[in-house]
This record gives structure tokens, sequence and C-alpha cells, in this order.
């Protein structure tokens, strides 16, 4: 399993994009998608609200349980991925890419977010 180096993570298992333009993206981590198994229904936040950082925002559902969805920031959603809320199995097929949950117009940022390798030893522990 790699997490890619231009990530950071949150403990809760999801990513975030550097930010473009003040927008970052956020989805879940290749570990939690193979700890859920197969994602079969994803709800995301909405495109104006407000989410905060550690607080839940949406759920993700699997063959083997339900999963509470954090945000990793505290901000504004711009943006969620139909495409996943449509075919919810990419979040297991391309958690890096395609499997992508929403972007976020970023007002607060923790100071706890991991590095690649940070969050690799943290998942293995």
């Amino acid at each position: 399993m790699s997490n890619p180096k231009e990530l950071r993570y949150s403990k809760e298992h999801e990513w975030l994009s550097a930010a473009e333009d003040g927008v970052s993206t956020v989805g879940i981590t290749e570990h939690a998608a193979n700890a859920l198994g197969d994602v079969v229904f994803v709800q995301l936040p909405e495109v104006g609200d407000s989410v905060s950082a550690g607080e839940t925002c949406g759920e993700l559902e699997s063959t083997k349980s339900v999963s509470d969805l954090y945000s990793p920031v505290s901000g504004e959603i711009t943006e969620v991925n139909e495409d996943v809320v449509n075919d919810p199995s990419l979040v297991n097929s391309a958690p890096f890419e395609g499997g992508w949950l929403f972007k976020v117009r970023v007002s607060e940022e923790p100071g706890d977010l991991l590095s690649a390798d940070e969050y690799t030893a943290f998942s293995a522990g």
C-alpha cells in the first residue's frame, strides 16, 4: 500500500490534497477502503455546507459496516464527486484518483495532519 507523498492525512483515514486557489480535495485512504470492504453507498455533504475539522460530514456504507466520514479541515464544500455517489466502488478501486469524495474551500486547517510517512506508520500500528 502506497500513500502519495504530496497528500496529507488525518488519523480518521482521510486524505487532503494541497490547496489550489484555496480549495482542497478530500478522499479516504486505501487503508480505510480496504478495511471497509466493498463500498456500496456513499452519503456526502452538500455543496455550500460548512464542515469542521474532525467532525462527521457524511457516511460510507460497505458490505461489512457503516462508517462516518470526517472532514480533515474546516471550510465550505465547493463540489462533491457525483461519480462516487453513482458508483461507490470507485472508493475501493481508485481511492486516490476517481474515488475522491469532495472539495472544500479551506478556512482552517488543523496542525495534526500527517505526512505520507507518518500516516503509513500510524496505520500500520
